[in-house]
């Protein structure tokens, strides 16, 4: 038995014969289960496509997302219940942000991102001897995203140019002097700057070793340096003309002064802040020259005093004294952005006080008109933004719009109550008519306070032209001097020496009405200079961007 079992291990014929049974069904082994490992990543690759195509379908129309989800994947030949779940949520498309930290759920704020999960089953035909099932599960998942962008302002109403006022007033703000004239203003305010040619310029003005827009935005840089900038991007868009001769001027004027701003303050960018320097997207961001400049202006002053004299010859109005104040926006804001839906702009808060010297009649030869108005921070909120689909023409862009709460006193307002933008003045009685023994004091108050936002439509035409809207609060229907004047409390005050003299208060007060409408329009012409209107707000669209939903990471 030995000697059997012995010879049987020595022999060597019939060993390749064994080895290639036995190799043989290994063979066929791996070619079964390479038949289901083929099926399993032919069926994820395609359950993926349709779970691309729903997120994508999903994220163009937001609103029914989960229907239009689950249609896509059914017309994919897939049942509804393969779609698991629909995610909407904000998508930030930001090299900062690590690729999984760049789509957020529940949205914050508004969403403009959709993620779709789809799970199926593939069948396994011999992998089943190995896992003890006959399916596996695949579950997959995309997320697209949509760009619906506008870029608005808010502000700067000057559609009648002064040009006295206007240099005092901008003068002042700039901290120095101005002499433009009303043809240079209406050169400045039609230029058109793109807002990223202005902030590449300013990179270089500055020196600045800037790598991105959000670089620029969040530096310190001379108001000189901004108004250089503003040059040289108006010379890059325009060659020399009229306006190239202003902004010259200006910068010239700005030699010596050495406040600083910060351009984030000025124009908010938005999706636009991580490009690098120099970079444009193919949607520009358009803006009068006299808008950036006005609004640099109002940055530079911070919360410093403005005191002119205002004289427009207006009839009724003997002289004219202007002191006003422009406060901080709130933080965080700016007068221009570059945004999707929900983004906002605001206004500074404005106060004015005007010292009138109104032309007198019979025993009283002049009054003297202490007008103090306050203009709160307005706003405009981008609230819908309509693309059009093949045809780009037919893209509208729609604000809603809250004017700044105005109140108005007729009062003694002192310098630091007027500088002082922690609270709110409560003057009292001013004298109106000194008259030596004989003195009349009165007081008023008058209030706009409705805050509701109106909703304001901007078809592609108007955005194309920047046409500035108006928006006035619904319950202000008369003129802020005649609400003053009925408000209007007078008191007589006759010394040991004086007679009184009948009807005294009558002529006060019928001088003040005659001036009503000279009174009214020094108002409008002061605060539109400063950017801000009498329960009013002017806003304007610069440009519409609409993509089609697109796969991110």
């Amino acid at each position: 038995m030995s000697n059997l079992l012995h010879r049987f291990r020595a022999d060597q014929r019939g060993n390749i014969a064994i080895m290639g049974a036995g190799c043989m069904m290994l063979v066929i082994g791996c070619a079964a289960l390479g038949v289901d490992v083929g099926t399993v990543f032919a069926d994820r690759r395609r359950t993926q496509s349709a779970a691309d195509l729903a997120a994508i379908v999903a994220a163009s129309n937001l609103s029914k997302a989960e229907s239009a989800a689950r249609a896509t994947v059914v017309d994919n030949a897939y049942p509804a219940s393969a779609l698991v779940s629909v995610q909407l949520g904000t998508y930030t498309p930001s090299a900062a942000v690590s690729p999984q930290a760049r789509f957020v759920t529940p949205a914050t704020g508004l969403a403009n991102a959709a993620r779709v999960t789809v799970r199926t089953q593939t069948p396994l035909f011999f992998g089943r001897v190995f896992t003890g099932a006959d399916q596996l599960t695949i579950t997959t998942t995309a997320t697209a995203a949509s760009t619906a962008v506008a870029s608005f302002a808010i502000g700067s109403r000057l559609l009648a140019l002064n040009d006295g006022l206007l240099n005092a007033v901008l003068g002042s703000l700039l901290g120095t002097s101005l002499s433009l004239s009303v043809m240079d203003y209406q050169a400045l305010a039609n230029a058109k700057i793109d807002a990223l040619d202005f902030l590449s310029a300013l990179a270089t003005k500055a020196n600045l070793t800037a790598g991105t827009y959000n670089d620029v935005l969040d530096s310190k840089v001379k108001i000189g340096d901004a108004v250089s900038a503003l040059l040289t991007a108006q010379q890059a868009a325009g060659g020399v003309n009229a306006a190239t001769g202003a902004l010259q001027q200006v910068s010239q004027a700005l030699a010596g002064v050495t406040t600083k701003i910060t351009p984030g303050k000025l124009i908010d960018i938005g999706p636009y802040r991580d490009l690098p320097t120099g970079q444009k997207p193919q949607a520009g961001v358009n803006l009068s020259a006299l808008d950036i400049l006005n609004a640099a202006a109002a940055v530079a002053n911070g919360a410093h005093q403005i005191a002119t004299g205002a004289n427009l010859n207006l009839p009724g109005i003997a002289s004219v004294s202007l002191t006003a104040t422009v406060g901080e926006q709130p933080v965080g804001s700016s007068w221009i952005t570059v945004g999707t839906q929900g983004a906002s702009v605001h206004t500074a808060q404005t106060r004015v006080l005007l010292l009138m010297k109104l032309i007198g009649s019979g025993s009283v030869s002049a009054v003297n008109l202490p007008i103090y108005v306050e203009v709160a921070s307005g706003a405009a909120t981008l609230d819908a933004v309509s693309c059009g689909y093949p045809n780009v023409s037919s893209s509208t862009v729609r604000l809603g719009v809250t004017p700044g709460i105005v109140d108005a006193w007729i009062g003694n307002v002192s310098t630091a109550e007027l500088n002082n933008f922690t609270s709110k003045p409560n003057p009292g009685p001013a004298t109106l008519v000194d008259l030596g023994a004989v003195k009349v004091a009165g007081k008023a108050h008058a209030g706009i306070g409705n805050t509701a936002p109106t909703s304001v439509a901007f078809s592609y035409a108007e955005i194309q032209a920047m046409t500035k809207k108006t928006v006035t609060t619904t319950n202000f229907t008369q003129s802020l001097t005649a609400s003053l004047l009925g408000d209007l409390s007078l008191n007589v005050q006759v010394g040991p020496l004086g007679l009184p003299i009948p009807g005294l208060g009558g002529l006060v007060t019928g001088i003040i009405g005659g001036a009503t409408g000279s009174i009214d329009q020094l108002l409008a012409q002061v605060l539109a200079t400063l950017g801000v209107g009498i329960g009013q707000a002017d806003v304007w669209v610069t440009g519409v961007r609409c993509d089609r939903a697109v796969l991110v990471n």
